[in-house]
């Protein structure tokens, strides 16, 4: 493979690191000079100085022949430009964006720019998973299957608590995969029966959560702890 990397801050050179070492060819780009000539070094003839956002610098990196580009930089617009171009003209496959700021998600989104990453939103997704009074947690979204993952906890007066997974009349689109019961997580049977303090996990159509959470944690609230 070979994956051509946009902004060489530690995101950057510690990606390109790693994908050396895994056996692919990799170009390193960073436009500012003195970041540039900290890594000369180190990657050699891996490293190119220049603006990514200008189409002669990604053509002498090789863009023609990329599997891969991953914009990294410090700045969203830019990431989103060197995505975009990629994608749009050069017809790279596979692109990776890292978002800086959660609140521009929805820019990439719009532009087909997928996946795009937030170490924000990451990490608050953690806290959520850690603080069950956070209710449901959305743990993946896979955009172009239309497809999300969540997580629910049981509440004690649940309409499911009692019930056996084949009885539970969810919604069309919703479907139980896995639940978490004291530590230890399973893929549920026909006959599992839901028990109150469970976390359940289910693959579902966007949209309907609302409806889902009426089923574990009724008017939306999580179980007391």
């Amino acid at each position: 493979m070979y994956a051509i990397i946009v902004g060489a801050g530690k995101v950057g050179r510690n990606l390109a690191r790693e994908l050396i070492v895994k056996g692919h060819e990799v170009t390193l780009i960073e436009s500012s000079r003195p970041c540039y000539l900290a890594i000369e070094e180190e990657f050699e003839h891996a490293a190119q100085y220049g603006d990514a956002t200008e189409l002669w610098v990604l053509e002498r990196s090789g863009i023609q022949r990329a599997d891969l580009v991953v914009a990294v930089t410090g700045d969203d617009e830019d990431n989103m430009l060197v995505c975009q171009v990629a994608k749009e003209k050069y017809l790279c496959d596979r692109i990776i964006a890292r978002v800086n700021n959660p609140r521009n998600h929805d820019h990439f989104r719009l532009l087909g720019i997928q996946p795009a990453v937030s170490a924000t939103d990451l990490i608050l997704r953690l806290i959520e998973h850690e603080v069950p009074r956070y209710g449901l947690v959305h743990l993946l979204a896979l955009e172009e299957e239309r497809l999300e993952i969540i997580e629910l906890e049981v509440n004690d007066d649940a309409p499911v608590v009692g019930e056996k997974v084949a009885d539970i009349a969810l919604p069309e689109g919703s479907l139980i995969i896995s639940v978490l019961r004291g530590g230890a997580g399973f893929v549920p049977k026909p006959d599992t029966v839901i028990e109150a303090g469970d976390e359940v996990l289910l693959v579902l159509d966007p949209g309907l959560e609302e409806a889902i959470t009426t089923y574990f944690a009724p008017n939306g609230h999580p179980a007391d702890v």
